[in-house]
């Protein structure tokens, strides 16, 4: 049994420019345009509003200039106005072939915003059509707030569509503008649509106001629409659109009656890159795309997937080009742990496993977030520290810096038990530390402090988290050279981490 082909419209460049406060380039604009039709694959997208800016004019010459002479020309469409013929000029300018005709879809926006009566307004569109059909330019009509028309007018949106139906147009495309539909309207619209009208193509083109676009737009497909009109990342005015990732995988996983082209594997890198451009950030629960939605966290998920991939779902994060993680904090547990070594190639014996977890529960306590680049600075802390006894401990200090001057350390210190006390200023926080805890030294000790001779500072390569830094410290005495690192969120903090190190080395 032949599958039932779904057109795929995005939109991100018109309507998803219409989120607040995102503008793209005519650059920009052009390298999405390539990402969606050539390595994400929709059938068509709609690119730009005509007459609204020359910068605008700019960004659509050179996208149907690229599309022109790729085979694409008829999948570039622009939002075009009943105006007189000026929207078919600027398409004309424009190189566009596609317009999509914006009309009143309900009484209310006709009668209280346009003023006119039904068949004033279809006697203009008639006109454009008949203009845009004169210069070799395709015709699809939106029906704008048709979503309110279906509910508290239904017999004026039929008697337009009834019109419609008489003209050369290709595609009739029925937003729910306000996002106000629940799935069981937007399946009873678009099924009495498709009734009444079986031969036309009808789009459907869903807001997310009430966080029902997925939904509103499946019901839509299984009541018999032809196509959608989607947006990376669910960009859009007020609440957003449809988003394109989660709304694909949805009817790859749950309508097995139809297709759609888009290429999974390519949705992941336009999203990142959509959200680079735009300044959109992807909330990082955001289905599909998200940086969380493939991370186990809870450590009995990561135990239970490798026994039996226990946690897994249809949703794998290899359709999407991604790749499945688990978190490490303090709910990770020892199964987490196991997993992001395996990635690494580390393998500890369980004793050690213990006090790495251990640590790890330490940090998420602290509400620092470890990464797997974490990880190994992480180990070779905790199993450096097991190597010594811990005789020398600095019990507290309070470092002070302020503006015009000299950066000053108060330095608590036990040794073997009993509490030592020192005051002391230097060129930076770490330098009146060393100097208060010479004096220290100097006054209760026969030892003589090594010579400090490296200070290095490292985060680790391709980290995102704000957890570690490691500072590594390399002392010289007699002759005789060694190094001590210290693991923590703060530079400062982290080398008196490695001080203490040298000093139960002593």
């Amino acid at each position: 049994m032949s599958k039932r082909k779904i057109e795929i419209m995005d939109t991100t460049l018109r309507d998803g420019e219409q989120t607040s406060g995102v503008s793209f380039s005519v650059s920009e604009k052009l390298t999405i345009a390539k990402l969606l039709l050539e390595e994400l694959k929709v059938d068509r997208i709609e690119i730009a509003s005509a007459r609204v800016s020359e910068g605008e004019l700019k960004a659509v010459q050179k996208i149907t200039n690229w599309a022109s002479n790729n085979g694409y020309l008829d999948k570039v469409e622009v939002l075009t106005f009943v105006d007189g013929g000026a929207s078919i000029k600027w398409m004309e300018e424009s190189g566009a072939k596609v317009q999509n005709l914006l009309t009143k879809g309900s009484l209310n926006h006709l009668t209280h915003q346009l003023k006119k009566t039904p068949e004033q307004h279809f006697s203009e569109i008639k006109e454009v059509i008949e203009l845009a059909t004169s210069k070799g330019i395709q015709t699809n009509v939106y029906l704008e707030d048709w979503s309110n028309g279906m509910r508290n007018a239904p017999e004026y949106v039929f008697q337009f569509l009834d019109f419609l139906a008489t003209q050369n147009i290709e595609r009739l495309l029925l937003p729910d503008t306000l996002g106000v539909l629940t799935p069981e309207e937007s399946y009873r619209f678009i099924k009495e649509t498709r009734t009444r009208y079986p031969e036309a193509h009808i789009d459907f083109h869903a807001h997310n106001d009430y966080d029902l676009g997925v939904s509103n737009a499946m019901e839509g497909v299984k009541a018999g629409a032809n196509g959608l009109h989607l947006t990376i990342n669910g960009m859009g005015e007020r609440a957003g659109n449809a988003p394109m990732a989660s709304t694909i995988a949805v009817i790859k996983d749950f309508l097995d009656d139809v297709e759609v082209t888009v290429n999974e594997t390519a949705l992941n890198k336009v999203s990142k890159l959509v959200e680079t451009f735009s300044g959109f950030r992807i909330p990082v629960n955001k289905p599909v795309v998200g940086a969380n939605v493939f991370t186990q966290t809870a450590g009995i998920h990561a135990d239970g997937d490798n026994k039996k991939d226990l946690y897994f779902n249809d949703l794998l994060p290899e359709r999407f080009g991604r790749k499945r993680k688990y978190a490490l904090g303090k709910t990770s547990g020892k199964a987490n742990i196991q997993k992001n070594l395996q990635d690494l190639g580390i393998s500890l014996n369980d004793d050690e496993l213990k006090k790495v977890t251990q640590r790890i529960i330490e940090l998420g306590d602290k509400k620092e977030h470890v990464s797997q680049e974490d990880l190994p600075y992480i180990i070779s802390d905790v199993l450096d520290s097991a190597s010594y006894e811990h005789r020398v401990v600095v019990e507290n200090y309070v470092l002070t810096h302020s503006k015009g001057l000299m950066p000053s350390t108060t330095l608590q210190l036990r040794v073997d038990g009993k509490i030592y006390e020192s005051h002391s200023q230097g060129d930076g926080q770490f330098d009146a530390f060393m100097n208060a805890l010479r004096k220290l030294y100097s006054e209760h000790s026969d030892k003589k402090l090594p010579e400090l001779i490296d200070y290095a500072v490292r985060i680790p390569p391709g980290s995102h988290s704000d957890a570690l830094c490691e500072t590594i410290i390399t002392w010289r005495r007699d002759k005789h050279e060694f190094i001590t690192r210290g693991l923590d969120s703060d530079q400062t903090v982290s080398a008196i981490k490695a001080t203490e190190k040298m000093l139960n080395i002593l």
